[in-house]
């Protein structure tokens, strides 16, 4: 299916590691230009960004700024209208996943989780819709949320399925405030995947992911990404509002 993102400008927060990068890669194997945000991995994003070069589709640019920041994020928008004239796509995929049980977690570690899972998906959708209502255009939006939004929980991530929860909540607010604006927002819950962020943990405790897993293995970000840049095309035209879940059926609701 041609899912007609050839020339869509997309901004992938967090796109330099894991599902992040994924959704940077696929995005662009289906034409689109992409920055790749980071915050401190630039040589990661760097190299995501010469992959897609030698891929030879679509353009890729790395861009810093600290999503959970507002200076950051307006001067963020601000360099990608510089160089690409807009933004047409915005995936909100930057996250951190401390650990911790709540009688053990600190407040400097509960502040900055909510920073940046959350608070960062507000300031970047606020800057994103402002600007598509100020030049009258629309634009798609796709959050990362989790199953922790729903399940809660069990392995001392209170903080992170806290902020998740929250995304889904604001995800479902703003695309009520923006529907009609021709502008969608939705989001994708992945459960456990192959990635950096995970692999401390999947070494300790896999067979436990395993077993909360009905199709029995850990997901591939490719997997995830690809539903991921479909919310983000003309495709998913009907869709706004929704959480997706692409936890190997974790869920099933």
């Amino acid at each position: 299916m041609d899912l007609a993102l050839s020339g869509k400008v997309a901004l992938v927060t967090g796109g330099s590691r894991g599902l992040g990068e994924a959704v940077c890669r696929e995005l662009a194997a289906e034409g689109a230009r992409v920055i790749v945000n980071y915050r401190r991995q630039r040589e990661q994003a760097e190299r995501v960004v010469s992959t897609i070069a030698e891929a030879g589709r679509g353009e890729a640019r790395a861009m810093p700024a600290d999503v959970a920041r507002g200076a950051d994020v307006a001067w963020l928008f601000d360099a990608v209208e510089a160089v690409w004239g807009r933004v047409d796509i915005l995936v909100n995929s930057a996250g951190i996943w401390p650990t911790a049980l709540v009688k053990d977690l600190s407040e400097e570690v509960w502040d900055q989780t909510l920073a940046v899972n959350l608070k960062g998906v507000f300031l970047t959708c606020r800057e994103a819709v402002r600007r598509w209502l100020a030049a009258s255009r629309g634009g798609r939006i796709v959050n990362v949320a989790s199953p922790a939004a729903f399940l809660g929980a069990t392995t001392g991530h209170a903080d992170y399925a806290a902020a998740k929860g929250g995304v889904v909540s604001f995800t479902v607010s703003l695309a009520r405030e923006v529907a009609r604006h021709g502008i969608y927002v939705n989001a994708v819950a992945p459960g456990m995947m192959e990635t950096d962020m995970a692999r401390e943990a999947l070494v300790a405790n896999r067979d436990y992911y395993l077993s909360r897993i009905p199709l029995g293995r850990i997901g591939d970000p490719r997997e995830v990404a690809r539903m991921i840049v479909f919310l983000a095309s003309e495709r998913a035209s009907y869709t706004t509002g929704a959480t997706f879940d692409a936890s190997g059926g974790m869920l099933m609701r």
